[in-house]
């Protein structure tokens, strides 16, 4: 089964926001072993989605739109869709009566123009929103569908599991196989050189597919089987694990849908250990993405931005003559800062980063890009140097990355050293 994408809207083409809905319906698509031919955006005019409309169906067996199912004029999605096989529009009054409803429980004013969200093209199957007004819907066009849910990506994220796919099964059975997938995350290696390290591995051969997907500073491998026989798709797709764990080692910090923070709030939880963190060049992401977690108060007991170096020592207790010596973004300093916010908070770990995120501040010894990162426990503390090349953000982003990976690592039991 071939399935196509059409975005509505005119704030997608003249680039006022993102088309995030295409990416997600593709990537659900495609775990399920079904391919997306070909996805598209048109603005809010009728000949233009009529004309798109009929182009995708000649590729495709069905095709998903969102966009356009709101109450204002401009939201012409459903009566374009009606007009470009012909049909007349319908009133649901189930729909009409649930949506006054909804209106009435938030204590919303109701106009007439909101009735239009209970029009469907004859035929249509409605698909219940849960989480917004404007339902959607599924019509059979010529031993094909075509689906129309909400834009809100939101919307759209509850709509395609719990309404399209359910109606892409029933009518094409056929098409159902067992897929099984597994996210695997690293961070240290390129995009270039995660695929050349996997480059000797035959996916085909094992019945697998494999995508890699940068999402900075990780990299993503996603490896997906399918077969008829649901046993088999998993065996299938755990001998792909197999190879890539072999290539990518201590690279990998996640099997799954995991960030580097879960991963290090549960290890932190079940060791029954406590941390703080003194930042300089990060400013507050390393305590920022730890505290993203629920619960993590059980772990977590302070954070520093010691970003002056008057604050490094009233603070932390950095020596003077230590930053006089050997600079702010500094081993020495990196590890001062660690075993000081560790001392003033009597955690078990300290954690901490200094450097020069940049543009400016670099020189010919310590260039923009420069980052140390130490961690402190009761016995010792090892300290990393790192040398980026990427912009302010990204350099501070990427320290930060650099710090939870060390603090996992530390976590797992794998063996530090200073670098």
């Amino acid at each position: 089964m071939k399935i196509g994408i059409l975005t509505i809207g005119n704030e997608l083409i003249n680039g006022r926001i993102a088309d995030t809905n295409s990416s997600f319906i593709a990537r659900e698509m495609n775990l399920r072993g079904w391919p997306v031919e070909i996805m598209m955006s048109v603005g809010d005019d009728f000949d233009t989605i009529k004309t798109r409309l009929h182009y995708l169906l000649t590729f495709t067996d069905a095709v998903i739109c969102t966009g356009g199912l709101g109450p204002t004029a401009d939201d012409i999605t459903t009566a374009a869709v009606a007009k470009a096989f012909g049909l007349p529009l319908l009133m649901n009054d189930a729909v009409l009566t649930d949506l006054k409803e909804k209106f009435a429980r938030y204590h919303l004013r109701w106009t007439d123009n909101n009735a239009k969200q209970a029009m469907f093209p004859q035929g249509a199957q409605v698909i219940a929103n849960p989480v917004g007004s404007a339902a959607g819907f599924a019509l059979p066009v010529k031993n094909k569908l075509v689906f129309v849910i909400p834009g809100v990506p939101s919307e759209t994220r509850r709509m395609l599991p719990e309404g399209v796919l359910p109606v892409l099964h029933r009518y094409f059975p056929q098409a159902v196989a067992h897929t099984t997938k597994q996210t695997i995350k690293t961070f240290g290696l390129s995009e270039a050189a995660v695929d050349e390290r996997l480059a000797d591995i035959h996916f085909g051969a094992l019945g697998v597919s494999v995508g890699f997907y940068p999402v900075f500073p990780e990299n993503h491998v996603v490896l997906i089987a399918s077969d008829p026989d649901a046993a088999q798709a998993q065996k299938n797709l755990q001998k792909a694990v197999d190879e890539v764990s072999a290539r990518l080692g201590d690279c990998i910090f996640s099997y799954g849908e995991s960030g580097l923070e879960e991963m290090i709030g549960a290890s932190l939880a079940e060791k029954k250990l406590t941390l703080s963190v003194a930042e300089s060049c990060t400013g507050g992401l390393i305590a920022n993405r730890l505290t993203d977690i629920s619960g993590s108060s059980v772990y977590f007991e302070r954070g520093l931005v010691t970003y002056s170096n008057e604050s490094k020592i009233q603070l932390l207790g950095v020596p003077s003559d230590i930053i006089e010596k050997h600079g702010a973004v500094s081993k020495e300093t990196a590890r001062r800062m660690a075993e000081g916010v560790r001392k003033l908070a009597g955690t078990d770990l300290g954690l901490s980063s200094t450097g020069i995120a940049g543009p400016t501040g670099g020189s010919p010894e310590k260039p923009v890009g420069t980052v140390y990162v130490a961690l402190a426990d009761t016995n010792r503390t090892i300290c990393r140097h790192f040398a980026f090349r990427w912009d302010r953000i990204r350099n501070k982003q990427v320290s930060t990355e650099a710090a939870l990976m060390m603090l996992h690592q530390y976590l797992q039991g794998k063996t530090q050293h200073d670098e």
